[in-house]
């Protein structure tokens, strides 16, 4: 595993410079989680953040009844926990891996010391923690006004990109379900209704985009009243 590749993969490092790269490496350490693996609880004093060097992570809430709400799925040089070194120091959220994966963990301490030494690394992570704001203002509005069709082709859209007519889910539907902020069923009605409609094809995880037009104008369609 490269871990200096990964790092420089990661937004929340864009630009790094060689020496400052040098200083992450020191104080970082990277080791594998088994799927399930809790890696921190909701509530819990941070101590630290981590990058997703390969497979995937889930950070979610529990409800008093014990529903999960998946608020991010963290793919491949991604980062996670890293505003709860910041502000109260707390935990704001449940993390597990989704499938066994190598993590790339920074200890609050040696991190918050090498930022007060060494102010780029700063500048660079408040453009990163930028980024997230935006991602889950983002996803605040959808939630609150949009239904669950246009959130889910908002999400097929955003996994194909620009160009790709076919994708495959990297979560199972379930968790999608958490993720778009619906139930299995509701999402199961959804994806078979725009099936009907020629807009998507769906055979298991994979989706062709069958009229890109069409679901693009259902990404952007409000809730009524």
């Amino acid at each position: 595993m490269d871990i200096s590749s990964i790092i420089k993969r990661c937004p929340l490092f864009a630009g790094v410079t060689p020496e400052d790269l040098e200083r992450l490496l020191a104080i970082c350490r990277a080791r594998p989680h088994e799927r399930g693996e809790l890696l921190f609880s909701e509530g819990e004093e941070a101590a630290g953040f981590y990058i997703v060097a390969s497979g995937k992570v889930k950070v979610y809430k529990l409800s008093p009844e014990g529903k999960e709400r998946i608020l991010h799925i963290v793919h491949p040089g991604g980062a996670f926990a890293e505003a709860a070194i910041f502000v109260s120091g707390l935990y704001p959220a449940y993390a597990e891996p989704l499938e066994k994966s190598q993590l790339i963990f920074f200890p609050k301490n040696d991190f918050l010391a090498l930022l007060h030494q060494h102010s780029q690394i700063a500048i660079n992570m408040i453009g990163g923690l930028s980024r997230f704001l935006r991602q889950f203002t983002t996803q605040i509005e959808e939630l609150t006004f949009k239904d669950v069709p246009a959130r889910l082709a908002r999400y097929i859209l955003d996994l194909a990109g620009d160009e790709a007519e076919r994708v495959e889910l990297p979560i199972s539907k379930t968790q999608l379900a958490s993720n778009l902020g619906t139930v299995s069923e509701t999402l199961s009605r959804t994806f078979r209704k725009l099936s009907n409609e020629d807009i998507i094809a769906v055979k298991g995880k994979v989706i062709d985009i069958v009229d890109r037009d069409r679901l693009e104008d259902l990404s952007e369609t409000y809730k009524e009243g």
